[in-house]
């Protein structure tokens, strides 16, 4: 394991550097996850520029700049997630100048999630794995004289995320069925894949939509935390507004362990390690839950 985890810091270190000269894919991704991918599975033969990258801005109010555009026109691949979650990327795509052939990946439709599906998509293993899959087999055709190295790069990364792979299974067989909620949906596909009960999805899309919850379904909502229906709360550490603080705060007077999730992958992160963080935060709370529910 531990020698796994060297490896997995090996290559986030020695690909935290893929911007030089020798990169001959230039790759841009609307989000910094599926750059972190195209970089892991690429190394030194891509370039990648990744459009969304702050954690600690919600990526929703994102606003284009001339220099997306400008990366955009030069791009040789782009990585977008759709599902109507970066629609601002459609106008760019449409009014590119290139000169060149690109090669567009829209996650959703690789993976076969409708437009009105969960856009979430990076919280499923199984999707990446689809993705990195899917640049593997790109890359090889923009330089097919590099395609060992990429097909070596993609072992090592599916290696990795067997691990993570374990760690939900394990996780699914001790805490499988328990109660949750969330105040978006958010961390949706990987509660599925834990085989965590999500309840109060109504309201956690009605909040992901911008929309105003009518009072009866906040009251059911609230009713989750207060009669404990629920064992743990799952949040959005990018959207603050008056609904979730009050959320959070009644969470926390009634005693309900907390996981904070996030949209954009942290900058000391990438995506083998932002998981395994993840899940460890979330046994936590699970532990904690069930350690108060037994001595009760």
């Amino acid at each position: 394991m531990k020698q796994l985890v060297r490896m997995a810091l090996g290559i986030m270190i020695s690909l935290s550097l893929y911007g030089q000269a020798a990169a001959n894919i230039k790759v841009v991704a609307a989000e910094n996850f599926y750059g972190n991918l195209a970089a892991l599975i690429g190394g030194d033969d891509v370039k990648v520029t990744s459009i969304i990258s702050n954690p600690n801005v919600d990526p929703h109010l994102f606003i284009t700049s001339p220099s997306t555009a400008v990366a955009i026109n030069h791009a040789d691949v782009i990585i977008y997630n759709g599902a109507g979650y970066d629609p601002w990327i459609k106008p760019l795509l449409q009014g590119k100048k290139s000169h060149h052939e690109i090669v567009i990946i829209d996650v959703s439709r690789l993976v076969k999630v409708r437009s009105d599906g969960n856009p979430h998509l990076w919280y499923s293993p199984k999707a990446l794995s689809t993705v990195a899959k899917k640049l593997k087999r790109i890359f090889s055709t923009l330089e097919p004289t590099q395609q060992k190295t990429f097909a070596s790069h993609l072992a090592t990364f599916e290696q990795h995320l067997q691990a993570v792979n374990r760690k939900i299974d394990a996780l699914k067989r001790r805490y499988q069925g328990t109660a949750v909620t969330a105040t978006e949906p958010v961390f949706g596909y990987m509660a599925d894949a834990l085989g965590l009960k999500m309840l109060g999805e109504d309201f956690q899309w009605t909040l992901m939509n911008d929309a105003e919850p009518t009072p009866r379904m906040l009251i059911r909502y609230k009713s989750l935390l207060t009669q404990h229906k629920i064992k743990v709360l799952f949040y959005n550490r990018q959207v603050e507004d008056n609904t979730t603080k009050n959320i959070l705060t009644l969470a926390r007077k009634n005693h309900i362990p907390l996981v904070g999730v996030t949209e954009t992958m942290p900058l000391k992160d990438n995506v083998i390690t932002w998981f395994k963080t993840t899940l460890a935060n979330t046994e936590q709370a699970l532990e904690i839950a069930t350690h108060k529910l037994q001595n009760q």
